[in-house]
């Protein structure tokens, strides 16, 4: 076969196999690939049973015969994409961005094109070395649904630098945000570690204590609203989804975060602005960092976006 090519895999469902489920059968058959890719390549109908696709919970019977394509993995190496950029500032060794929401940061699970990481590949492709083949120049990421301020590497170096201050925690990352709710202190700090959710991978929580990483938050309330909070945080450590994780913890998730507040639904805000969000109502609105080359401190702004300021604007109205 060549190296790269499709890799057809056909079998027949024994008596002693029947009843089973598709995915958990395709499982038992392929262990190097794991449930989502399974799951995917079902979805995608690149598995059929007797020549018919079928969903993952087909329960198979004796005698029918099973026959799975499946894809390469992707290349390590990411196309470049001329996707239009917000550009706040640039020079040989930094490129700051600011993200709209909706555009994933790198190629992961579900998104390999689109990403900021093919379009930064394609406006500076000297950060193609830089970082990870998969993550070229990212220093640090935002979610999907998260817009705002994010800084890339273009050289070793200022990659090194950069990644550095992240760890030491001197790289000032403030968040503008709306939740549910009305928060009862003025200001406060969150410390609670945050691990994997142990009932869904695609989810994050607060950890047992003496567990997961330490993680730590500090909010302040801007503006309280009818049933809402509009608030700035500002992140001591950067783990995945910590300011949705930490606010949802307290039982304020944000508006429009259906992965922690899925109980949260609020007739209050008309549909239309919520689906307006294209997200989580999220915004990285201020960076902070020292220059790696210069040695000097560059401070970048970002306006709340109108995604959000509409529901603001709502909500002072009522």
């Amino acid at each position: 076969m060549t190296v790269g090519a499709a890799r057809p895999v056909a079998a027949t469902v024994s008596a002693a196999e029947a009843g089973r489920r598709l995915d958990l059968w395709l499982a038992a058959r392929l262990p190097a690939l794991s449930r989502t890719r399974i799951k995917t390549l079902i979805d995608e109908g690149r598995v059929e049973v007797d020549g018919v696709p079928r969903k993952a919970a087909h329960r198979l019977k004796t005698g029918e015969r099973v026959r799975a394509v499946v894809p390469p993995p992707p290349s390590d190496e990411m196309a470049a994409e001329p996707i239009p950029l917000r550009i706040v500032f640039e020079d040989a060794h930094v490129l700051a961005v600011d993200k709209p929401a909706g555009m994933v940061t790198h190629p992961g699970a579900g998104q390999s094109t689109g990403t900021l990481a093919a379009a930064a590949l394609a406006h500076a492709p000297e950060i193609s070395g830089v970082g990870g083949p998969r993550r070229p120049g990212i220093v640090h990421r935002l979610d999907k649904g998260t817009s705002g301020l994010i800084v890339l590497a273009k050289t070793r170096a200022a990659y090194d630098a950069l990644t550095a201050q992240l760890s030491r925690r001197t790289m000032s990352r403030r968040y503008l945000c709306l939740a549910h709710g009305r928060f009862a202190r003025d200001s406060g700090v969150i410390d609670a570690p945050i691990a994997r959710d142990t009932r869904s991978r695609v989810r994050m929580a607060v950890a047992r204590p003496g567990t997961g990483k330490r993680a730590v938050t500090r909010f302040r309330v801007l503006e309280r609203l009818a049933r809402f909070t509009y608030l700035e945080c500002r992140l001591e450590t950067g783990r995945t989804h910590q300011i949705r994780v930490h606010l949802a913890s307290l039982g304020h998730p944000l508006v429009g975060d259906v992965t922690y507040g899925r109980q949260k639904r609020s007739d209050t805000i008309p549909a239309e602005l919520i689906e307006g969000l294209g997200g989580v109502a999220l915004h990285a609105a201020g960076l902070s960092f020292v220059h790696p080359a210069s040695g000097e401190r560059v401070e970048l702004a970002s306006p709340l976006p109108n995604r959000i300021e509409a529901i603001l604007s709502h909500l002072r109205d009522i």
